[in-house]
């Protein structure tokens, strides 16, 4: 057995760069399939449906759509596709420079106004096993929340189109591999600190403990920091494209808050361990934020607008 072990102890010693190298890129390619591939890996998770048959995006929606890439000045529009999503705000995924481009689902509630709210209303929600009156106190409040401008339907989809272009998935997707490399860089100088290298091997291990510990640590922050700083880097680009994007980037992050206080009202117990009372999501845990605070990001396009930077 402690053969077996030294043998691959010198293993990994003599081959471990390009096993640190292959490791990385795996990681890192595992990371982006999902955005090399939407087709055939987020679209059909997110594709709307009715009657066993998708949804078809409304002309309307696809009017919207094509007006916003043009007001944000896309260069290749054909690279981004848009199709009718559920849930309630935009989602994307995808590299807009790859072949499979990039996807954009936009929500049935899109299609609502104030007049014709049937986008929302001819929707069955669920809360704690009942569906939600719409005609109720509690409803009322969830619907209107569930109403957006079309200048807030133009800044979400475009908030999607700038994190998209500016190569979000790939920056979010490089974290663990960069990562994965610094659980190594710790090994090696905790080692060369501690001059363990001719050390007893339980102390290696030990240091190599520490290392991964270290590396996990890292992973958790500089995903949240990177996370954040791709989440408001997007609002800007959004919001900067006109004033009247600037202004739906604040009604949109003020419904999106006044939804979730609804949602926490409604939800009971779950809804409090989910939502916080100011309609921020609650943290993953506590080395992890995972969701930037919506509060933070409507108050920085709030900034903008007031100090008329667009």
């Amino acid at each position: 057995m402690a053969s077996q072990f030294f043998k691959y102890s010198v293993f990994l010693q003599k081959y471990r760069t390009p096993l640190l190298a292959t490791g990385c890129a795996g990681v890192f390619a595992a990371n982006l399939c999902y955005h090399v591939f939407p087709d055939m890996t987020f679209r059909p998770l997110y594709q709307a449906w009715f009657k066993k048959e998708p949804v078809t995006l409304s002309e309307n929606l696809e009017d919207v759509f094509q007006q916003v890439l043009k007001d944000y000045g896309v260069s290749s529009p054909n690279n981004f596709t848009a199709f009718a999503s559920f849930g309630f705000h935009p989602v994307s995924a995808g590299v807009p420079w790859l072949p499979k481009g990039a996807h954009i689902g936009i929500p049935a509630n899109f299609n609502s106004t104030v007049d014709d709210p049937s986008g929302i209303t001819n929707r069955y929600i669920f809360i704690n096993g009942e569906t939600v009156d719409w005609s109720s106190e509690t409803g009322s409040a969830l619907k209107e929340a569930l109403l957006f401008s079309k200048e807030a339907q133009k800044f979400a989809i475009a908030r999607e189109v700038a994190r998209l272009q500016s190569g979000g998935p790939v920056l979010t997707a490089a974290v663990a591999p960069l990562c994965l490399g610094g659980v190594w860089v710790y090994s090696v100088v905790l080692k060369q600190m501690l001059g363990l290298h001719v050390g007893p091997a339980l102390f290696r291990g030990v240091a190599n403990v520490v290392a991964l510990g270290l590396g996990g640590v890292s992973y958790l922050l500089t995903s949240d920091a990177v996370s954040h700083w791709v989440d408001f880097t997007s609002d800007q680009r959004a919001a900067s494209v006109s004033r009247d994007y600037t202004r739906g980037g604040v009604e949109f992050y003020d419904k999106i808050l006044s939804r979730n206080k609804t949602l926490r009202s409604l939800m009971g117990e779950k809804g409090e361990n989910m939502y916080a009372p100011s309609g921020n999501l609650f943290p993953a845990n506590i080395l992890q934020l995972k969701h930037t605070p919506y509060t933070s990001r409507r108050e920085g396009i709030l900034a903008m607008l007031k100090n008329e930077k667009v």
